[in-house]
């Protein structure tokens, strides 16, 4: 696929075939930023440094000499956090020059050649520092008198700018100063009625493309924000509109803040553009005009299936096949193949014959990245349909010895998000907590580039969202918190993955408002989660209306999400949805209806090796058998639910398997209420350890409701037991907590 990176030409500015200023054919020129930056050079040569010091500025130097320019403020403060008494004899430089004469100004730059050319010099003329100052002296000295003239007298506003304004207030641009030929100067502002930035020198604008295109691709949150940078982009298009590179990355911003109309408009102008400059010819022989057009139509199907446009996306698809097929392009097709089969995935298809097809092509055209793409796909869609958990992590073992061959940085990445999530899936949360930290300690194969340590990707948001709800479930809100505060510092609101952390924190405030009991909370969450995720939130509508009692409105939508569930094969979900349909059964039909319900559940989450929903089904099914009557039945049931719900269950899932496995402890006990000594006490004693257990496992979820269950059966025990102190002080629980919540106890709750 064409990318910001694959070449950077620069093109003449052209409008109606005529030819005006070559804003980029200008390999440099001077402006009172740059003459600061000489300022630090020759400061740096001329006197004396201490080594850190000296390091912290020359890191600095590159970013200085190919980033835009800064006005006098930004830039002796960056250079005073490096070195304060360097960016002290920069000023004073600066000062002698801009409230001097212009002579001061001509003898620093005839000073400047014997201080670079002398033996010690560190600035050898093919280093980067000797090329940027043997191009500034030819610059300076190709300017005629008056050019000079103006260059002095910008240098002196630029200098005056900063000490007439309070350090705050230095929002002023001084990026109109850059000098070139007056002809420039007065195509490029005439008929402007405000002051305007001037245009990038060919390396700033290099530089500009490769830091935004970089950041965006490996951490969003430090490019420019899209507004920002679509205010930069429109001033380098408004001085050459045939700039292929710059309509490019104005696609990918528009892409972040979902504009369908923009990112459509930037892309077919970046192909446009890139056609009638004839580069891909030079660089492509003949073939440079049709590989831009079939590529063009590959990169316009993409952006299609991102906006949900899949006719659109399959007809432009065609289009790409068609013309890589008469240009024999492999590689070209192969892509479209690849985005073949991610549309029928989309569209709700079974693709795995596609995707099959497409990972034995690419091995065979050794393109490694499409093929472990297509592998990863093949896992997704496996783990959908039931697939063995060993079958997939094997398949994933030789996808990663292929990334770690390549160095595919960023399919690593994505393999360890997938793991953590599959693992998820099928109920190992201590697996998916270790999948999920070896990715967070893993640091980026690819180089360290602008500042970034590790790229804050889709994977890295992914397993953070696992890592926050895997601690809400055991309680652990305050470090969810801090991870969801993480997650937003780190993908803030405007960033294209913020979307996943957003739909986690709602649903780890609704499980929180709904263990607690507090419904009212909860309600208002259900229509921003209905937002992110129309399946997610009309789950918790129904699971709203159930507690609230509105058991008709509950059981509509929840028939309603089963059958959409189903047509779009969403397994967990269809189980989800069942269980709560059974609880409902269990308040208005009687407890027997929901046993096929649970049953088809239960058979359903085995199929697919579910292990978390399949032991939750089981806790529904020993309910079940309980309020039936046969509670040595819902015992031994249970029992074969309690090994893996206490090994990776959630603390609610424990705690309700401990208060289930008292009550079936009591009941096989024998034990009636107000009775004392009648029940097997050996039974007993066990299930006042259940209510302890569970009684633990509530108290640290906060969840009242299910507390005064476990006081109001350990009174009970306790009287049973003739323990009179531990029977006052259970009743004296259930008293307060029952005042407290003013609501009678729901008898059929598990």
């Amino acid at each position: 696929m064409a990318s910001v990176h694959e070449s950077l030409y620069f093109n003449p500015m052209m409008t109606n075939g005529v030819v005006h200023a070559n804003v980029f054919g200008i390999k440099d020129w001077v402006t009172p930023y740059k003459i600061s930056v000489l300022a630090l050079l020759y400061e740096m040569t001329a006197s004396k440094i201490t080594l850190p010091e000296r390091r912290k500025l020359n890191k600095l130097i590159l970013p200085l000499q190919q980033g835009p320019d800064l006005t006098l403020g930004q830039f002796l403060e960056t250079v005073e956090e490096c070195s304060p008494q360097t960016a002290y004899a920069v000023k004073i430089r600066l000062h002698e020059m801009a409230d001097g004469e212009l002579k001061d100004m001509e003898f620093f730059f005839s000073t400047i050649p014997t201080q670079f050319t002398a033996f010690d010099s560190e600035a050898y003329k093919t280093s980067v520092v000797g090329l940027f100052i043997r191009h500034m002296l030819l610059a300076y000295n190709k300017l005629s008198f008056s050019q000079v003239y103006k260059l002095y007298k910008s240098l002196q506003h630029y200098y005056h700018s900063h000490y007439a304004k309070p350090a705050d207030e230095h929002t002023e641009d001084t990026e109109g100063d850059r000098m070139d030929k007056e002809e420039l100067d007065t195509t490029l502002h005439e008929g402007d009625s405000a002051p305007s930035r001037g245009p990038l020198s060919q390396k700033q604008a290099e530089y500009f493309l490769a830091r935004q295109a970089y950041l965006l691709k490996n951490d969003e949150n430090k490019a420019l924000k899209p507004a920002a940078l679509q205010e930069e982009l429109n001033n380098m298009l408004k001085f050459n509109p045939d700039f292929a590179e710059a309509h490019y990355l104005n696609y990918l911003n528009s892409m972040r803040v979902q504009d369908i109309f923009l990112s459509t408009h930037s892309l077919l102008h970046y192909f446009d553009r890139l056609i009638l400059s004839g580069n891909e010819g030079k660089s492509n022989g003949d073939e440079g005009y049709g590989r831009s057009l079939r590529y063009a139509a590959l990169n316009l199907a993409s952006l299609h299936c991102r906006f949900g446009h899949y006719h659109q996306a399959e007809l432009a698809l065609h289009e790409a096949v068609r013309i890589a097929q008469e240009s024999n392009d492999h590689v070209c097709l192969q892509h479209c193949l690849s985005w073949l089969y991610t549309l029928e995935q989309m569209k709700g298809s079974d693709s795995t014959v596609l995707t099959e097809d497409s990972v034995k092509m690419a091995a065979h055209f050794c393109l490694p990245y499409l093929a472990s793409l297509g592998i990863q796909s093949l896992v997704q869609q496996g783990a959908t349909q039931g697939k063995t958990a060993h079958k997939l992590m094997d398949a994933l073992k030789d996808t990663d010895i292929l990334h770690w061959k390549h160095s595919l940085s960023e399919l690593i990445e994505i393999s360890l998000a997938q793991t953590t999530s599959i693992w998820r899936m099928y109920g190992k949360s201590t697996m998916a907590l270790q999948q999920a930290q070896l990715l967070l300690n893993m640091s980026s194969l690819e180089p360290v580039n602008f500042g970034v340590q590790q790229n804050n990707t889709e994977a890295f948001a992914v397993v953070l969202c696992h890592l926050a709800e895997l601690h809400a479930e055991q309680g652990l809100y305050s470090t969810a918190s801090q991870i969801i505060q993480h997650l937003k510092e780190r993908f803030p609101q405007h960033t294209q993955h913020a979307k996943l952390w957003m739909l986690c924190d709602l649903k780890i405030q609704f499980e929180k408002h709904m263990n607690e009991g507090k419904y009212n909370l909860a309600e208002p969450l259900v229509t921003a989660i209905c937002a992110l995720n129309k399946t997610e939130g009309l789950y918790r509508k129904a699971q709203v209306l159930k507690a609230l009692n509105c058991s008709t409105e509950a059981y509509s939508i929840l028939q309603e999400l089963q059958a959409h569930c189903e047509k779009t094969k969403c397994t967990e979900m269809v189980i989800r949805v069942m269980l709560s349909t059974a609880e409902l059964h269990w308040e208005s039909s009687g407890f027997s209806t929901a046993l096929p319900l649970l049953l088809q559940a239960l058979a359903l989450a085995r199929q697919h090796h579910l292990q978390s929903l399949a032991s939750e089904t089981i806790l529904h099914l020993s309910f079940t058998q309980l309020m039936l009557g046969v509670p040595e039945q819902a015992l031994n049931v249970l029992h074969e639910a309690m090994e893996p719900i206490l090994a990776h269950g959630s603390v609610m899932d424990k705690g309700r398997a401990m208060l289930l496995a008292a009550r079936c402890q009591m009941a096989v006990a024998g034990f009636k209420p107000n009775q004392q000594g009648q029940a097997d006490s050996r039974l007993v004693v066990l299930a006042v350890d259940s209510l302890n257990e569970a009684a633990a496992y509530f108290s640290k979820l906060d969840c009242k409701e299910r507390l005064r269950d476990v006081h109001y059966l350990h009174a009970q025990l306790h009287h049973s037991l003739g323990q009179t102190a531990q029977r006052n002080k259970s009743a004296m629980l259930f008293r307060a907590l029952d005042q407290e919540l003013q609501s009678p106890p729901d008898a059929v709750r598990l």
